[in-house]
């Protein structure tokens, strides 16, 4: 399931931390690190192709090439096991902790002895850390809150964009066998949670047994964990359950909403069916004196019936749906046909992995009214950028522009906030920008009223028009920084800042939390996809989830007005 380009990226990933940690050249595990990004991101599936058109990816050379044709062989990548020989188990466990990097692993197990995680902990309290260079006590709170993020993430939840290339497979599979009348995925997927613990599939049908021998015998199913009538559950080859439950046709309804949830959601629901004198369980709704059924075969009537609106499922956390939806107060979300644009994308000038025309070309295909090149400038030190690149590309893209007669191209960059909060260029040099996202790359640990000032005064530069990632967080990865962001919110609101919600499933930032408390300050902001390849740019379905879930419409989104109002909005950031 899912394509060999993850698995390859995978190996080629470790290989370079492993070079890292033997002290390896750092050319050479950045080559790797860049050749496995490519590949993750090149839109044709690896397994497909030969020797020769494996080098047409980009930073991949003879040598990962040969690489890959092995793996595709064998299902093995000698290097990499050979490496993995000459590097303690332990210290490749420390290189999964956010924050530590490869070289304190190894100098960790060197010096201390320390192989595993809970050593590590131990170490700590006894603040023997503290006498290695390199290391002291913001480090160890650093250490110890990277333990916690890996530990919250292997508690089995996996990327909502895992979950649903894995679901989307499933529903098609299943929906082809004879007598199925529907086929969806429900849960938290179908809420579009950020991350998934498990994937619900539910089946429409008169006979159960074809869909739960079906799902038993595919391919991607590694175990089963139980098999009966109503449901079944299994373990993919990638460790995740799916549990497949069969409704009757006539009770579909009441059975999609329950399986979407949430809990708390569903609660709410029962007790609005209690005071119309019902009972709603999966199986239908009923009448509570009587016990006759009264069945409906779509959602939409089971919330009619209840006196309610049909409620998006990415609005069903109890946070107040129920009741906004009994006043007729439930907001029109925004979706992903009212975006007109992506407003933070990157080419191969900097880090991305495709060149400029291939992601134009990309972005037309989508249907978008308008487009965004912005490639990092030159703070960010490892992408080499300058002033003269950057203006020779934005002669390449007013060339370019008109080349799609439906869709604009923007030239911008993402701007890299300095630790005082400057900006790479000086603000005359910005002005000739169309658009100018600005971010935090580095320095995340800084105190809180320093990186709130640090955020603040990038919002209320004339020319910065979007905060991008505004929390910095890598779901799993790496902890958000610890800024005062009402603070930060209510600076956006009077600057007329945009806040962005980055699609990438790994940021998913702001998250819908802070969106709802953004919003209320009166926020604007801007759903991008931060594509680095063209293979990302459909990661905005992931972005507008979050809006969703954050109960935003098209009046909050900047990028899904037309361009004369996005223009204004721009200008009027520059006055």
């Amino acid at each position: 399931m899912g394509r060999a380009n993850d698995q390859v990226e995978a190996l080629l990933q470790e290989y370079a931390d492993l070079i890292a940690i033997q002290g390896g050249e750092a050319f050479k595990a950045r080559a790797y690190e860049k050749a496995a990004r490519a590949v993750g991101g090149y839109p044709q599936d690896v397994s497909a192709l030969d020797a020769k058109a494996l080098l047409e990816i980009p930073n991949v050379g003879k040598s990962v090439a040969d690489k890959i044709v092995e793996y595709l062989r064998t299902g093995r990548m000698s290097v990499v096991e050979k490496a993995r020989t000459s590097v303690p188990a332990g210290v490749r466990e420390l290189i999964a902790i956010p924050g530590l990097g490869p070289r304190k692993a190894m100098l960790l197990h060197e010096e201390l002895g320390i192989s595993t995680v809970d050593q590590l902990v131990d170490a700590i309290h006894q603040e023997r850390l503290r006498d290695l260079k390199g290391f002291g006590e913001r480090t160890e709170e650093n250490i110890l809150h990277g333990i916690s993020v890996l530990q919250h993430a292997g508690e089995g939840r996996i990327l909502v964009s895992a979950a649903m290339d894995i679901a989307e497979q499933l529903v098609a599979e299943l929906s082809e066998i004879p007598g199925c009348v529907r086929c969806t995925y429900a849960g938290s997927l179908r809420r579009m949670k950020e991350t998934i613990g498990d994937v619900d599939i539910l089946v429409a049908a008169r006979r159960s047994a074809p869909f739960m021998e079906a799902l038993a015998g595919l391919p991607h199913t590694a175990e089963v964990i139980a098999m009966g009538q109503k449901k079944t559950s299994v373990r993919t080859v990638t460790g995740l359950q799916v549990d497949l439950r069969v409704l009757p046709p006539a009770s579909w309804g009441a059975g999609l909403q329950y399986f979407t949830g949430s809990k708390a959601h569903n609660i709410r629901t029962r007790e609005l069916a209690v005071r119309h004198g019902l009972k709603l369980s999966e199986y239908g709704l009923f009448d509570a004196e009587s016990g006759e059924s009264i069945t409906f075969e779509t959602e939409e009537a089971i919330y009619e019936r209840l006196g309610l609106p049909w409620i998006p499922p990415t609005l069903r956390e109890d946070r107040g749906e129920i009741a906004a939806g009994l006043r007729g107060e439930l907001p029109e979300l925004v979706t992903e046909k009212d975006i007109r644009g992506d407003l933070h994308t990157h080419t191969d000038l900097t880090d991305g992995l495709a060149p400029l025309e291939d992601m134009i070309a990309a972005a037309a295909a989508r249907g978008y009214a308008y487009y965004a090149v912005t490639d990092h400038a030159p703070n960010l030190y490892m992408q080499r950028m300058t002033d003269e690149k950057i203006l020779a590309q934005r002669e390449r893209v007013r060339a370019l522009d008109g080349a799609y007669r439906e869709m604009r191209l923007l030239h911008g960059t993402e701007l890299n906030i300095g630790p005082d909060g400057s900006l790479d260029w000086p603000d005359e040099f910005l002005a000739d920008f169309d658009i100018c996202v600005a971010s935090v790359h580095s320095h995340f640990n800084q105190s809180r009223r320093e990186l709130t000032r640090r955020l603040i005064r990038a919002c209320e530069n004339p020319y910065v028009a979007v905060i991008g990632h505004p929390t910095t967080r890598r779901i799993g990865k790496r902890p958000g920084i610890d800024a005062d962001f009402d603070e930060v919110f209510k600076a956006c609101a009077r600057a007329g800042t945009a806040l962005e919600i980055n699609a990438h499933p790994e940021r998913l930032d702001l998250r819908d939390e802070d969106i709802l408390r953004a919003k209320e300050y009166g926020v604007k902001f801007a759903v991008n996809s931060d594509a680095h390849a063209t293979t990302h740019l459909p990661y905005m379905r992931y972005g507008l989830a979050t809006a969703q879930r954050g109960w935003l419409t098209t009046d909050d989104v900047i990028n899904t007005w037309p361009l004369t109002r996005l223009r204004r909005f721009l200008r009027k950031k520059g006055a």
